[in-house]
């Protein structure tokens, strides 16, 4: 891949994912047609663990984003299991 190639490629992911990201801003939810729904997810605040001390610690309640793979996408991943 030739650096104009990479370039413009970075261009396109940054322009696809800043629409990902103002459209979760507005609407919470953004459809990609052929590929996914992504949605703000939230999450209740709970209790963990920390992994170095074993002390209890709290998580506060937090919001992230969700994906649900579309049809297409869907159908693509079950013609590729079992190969790695």
């Amino acid at each position: 891949m030739g650096l104009e190639s990479k370039a413009a490629a970075e261009r396109a992911v940054k322009a696809v994912i800043d629409g990902i990201s103002a459209g979760i801003k507005k609407d919470g939810t953004v459809q990609v047609m052929g590929f996914g729904t992504f949605t703000v997810k939230s999450r209740a605040a709970r209790k963990g663990r920390n992994p170095q001390t074993g002390e209890a610690i709290k998580i506060k309640a937090s919001k992230t984003v969700g994906f649900k793979a579309g049809a297409a996408l869907k159908e693509v991943a079950a013609k590729t299991r079992g190969k790695k």
